[in-house]
């Protein structure tokens, strides 16, 4: 690939090398593979089930483990453009045409009726109430007169909320007595009965756009004092940003770099598996992985909780397994027994599925287990799959020739294969992003996360800029091919637990009034 210095100066500041863009443009030309799926996870067959007596006594065990310093992390960066996708639609056609169903898509119409009738039952009605009052306007008049434009004006528009440029973030999620509350808010709550450290702190990683981190600050600073004093805690919140680093090129459709403003590459955001750097750099023994927009308020928060601690509790078990297996071997003591042992461990605790006898040597096959115990932990909540698009738990072959379990994308399974497309609608689990992990070995030290990712796990999409068509590339998505070499445990929760907000109206879920 020839260079000019104006591109080697753009790359170079990016904290890109010249190794790296060649490296994704391979892969614009060569494609990723398709994951080998084995078999759909299922409850005992990949996916545990606590029930009864087990969910106290792993609830007990994380709430003894009070030295353990937890975080959670929460990608909150993703904006809210699609919340509002009808909502756009139909202000466009309202200006031209007034309140014409007949201008947009049926169930499109049916979202815009149902947002209108029960306008009054979002959390952010209040605000655009006192707008209007502050204005000398009555919103029951202009609900009752159809003048939808004045109010999307004042929900999306910079004169009012100004919602269309906002992350979900810092939309008015709930409404209660006294105050509305925001997603971000409902993180602090709910954050401050779980991830409660021993010093009274809860620690709360945010990942935002550099656009929206000094409002998210602002916001954060203005409502921790009185959540602080209403529950006991101190919060310490955190952000970080995608690193330009992890931004990958775009190319045209014939794989050449593309080029816009002046003739210079045009870089693209990498997904969310680009937060593997942001995940990298935390320092803790437990981490709560969650996305913003998967909150409740505080009457169904109960399962919640509870969930959370028993999915922690789940890590804490098995890492004992793990860190006392390998101190067992670095020490040497391994006799027959300990051998088959750790050996049932890994297959059947661990669900990795390899064949012992292609280790001719007993050193060899104690290597493997080394291998396969010393990696990061993830104890992942699963939920029954109720039609939600995404990926899901499925045993699946790795890049070593062993299967092991994986939350695969459906964008990662080859649906035109009729065996691999049976198995991906055999599925009777979702992936909600219910994640509890630990990054730190046995003696304490943290892992480079980079090593245990999948390279060959990105995607590419079709996209454009300024009308003209291009590629883009995303890398290993944060929870599936940036944890594919990581020890994964999967552990059926109730459906309650997971509540996103993907449309406006999904806010009018009983859910989350």
């Amino acid at each position: 690939m020839k260079l000019e210095e104006k591109d080697k100066q753009q790359i170079k500041k990016k904290g890109i090398t010249v190794q790296d863009i060649e490296e994704q443009i391979k892969n614009f030309k060569n494609g990723f593979p398709y994951m080998k799926v084995v078999k759909a996870a299922a409850i005992n067959k990949g996916i545990k089930l606590v029930k009864g007596a087990q969910l106290e006594m792993f609830k007990k065990k994380y709430e003894q483990a009070q030295q353990l310093v937890k975080v959670k992390f929460v990608p909150a960066s993703g904006a809210a453009t699609r919340m509002f996708k009808a909502l756009f639609e139909f202000e466009s056609a309202y200006k031209q045409s007034g309140f014409d169903h007949s201008l947009v898509n049926h169930e499109a119409y049916r979202h815009i009726k149902e947002f209108f009738n029960d306008i009054e039952k979002f959390a952010f009605y209040d605000r655009l109430k006192q707008i209007l009052k502050d204005k000398g306007k009555n919103i029951e008049d202009i609900l009752t007169e159809q003048r939808y434009n004045e109010l999307l004006d004042l929900l999306l528009g910079e004169g009012g909320l100004n919602y269309r440029s906002m992350p979900k973030g810092l939309l008015m999620f709930h409404r209660y007595n006294t105050s509305n509350r925001t997603a971000v808010e409902e993180h602090m709550y709910e954050g401050a009965v779980y991830a409660k450290n021993a010093d009274g702190s809860v620690k709360i990683h945010l990942t935002v756009s550099p656009e929206h981190l000094p409002v998210f600050n602002a916001l954060v600073n203005e409502e921790k004092k009185q959540i602080e004093n209403e529950l006991n805690v101190k919060f310490d919140v955190t952000y970080s940003v995608q690193k330009p680093s992890t931004d990958t090129i775009a190319v045209d459709m014939e794989n050449n770099p593309f080029r816009a403003n002046g003739g210079y590459f045009l870089f693209r955001p990498a997904g969310h598996g680009a937060l593997l750097e942001n995940l990298n750099e935390l320092d803790a023994d437990i981490i709560f992985i969650k996305n913003i927009d998967n909150v409740v308020p505080d009457k169904l928060r109960a399962d919640t909780v509870l969930y959370k601690k028993v999915l922690a509790g789940v890590l804490l078990h098995y890492r004992e397994k793990i860190f006392n297996y390998l101190s067992i071997i670095e020490k040497e003591k391994l006799d027959k027994n300990t051998i088959e042992e750790i050996k049932d461990f890994i297959s059947n605790d661990l669900c990795i599925q390899f064949k012992p006898e292609k280790f001719k040597e007993e050193d060899d096959l104690v290597h493997f287990f080394k291998t396969k115990l010393h990696r990061p932990i993830r104890v992942c909540g699963m939920v029954k799959n109720e039609g939600e698009p995404g990926g899901g738990p499925f045993w699946a072959e790795t890049p070593d020739g062993t299967v092991s379990l994986q939350i695969v994308e459906i964008s990662q399974i080859d649906t035109k294969d009729i065996l691999q497309r049976a198995m991906l609608d055999s599925a009777t689990h979702f992936n909600p992003v219910d994640i509890v992990c630990s990054i730190k070995d046995y003696k304490g030290q943290k892992f480079d996360l980079h090593k245990f990712r999948d390279p060959n796990t990105g995607f590419i999409s079709k996209k454009s800029k300024n009308g003209i068509p291009l590629k883009a590339q995303e890398l290993p998505g944060l929870w599936n091919g940036s944890m594919s070499d990581w020890n994964t445990i999967f552990v059926e929760v109730p459906i309650i637990t997971f509540n996103p907000v993907k449309t406006i109206n999904d806010l009018l879920r009983p859910e989350h009034q």
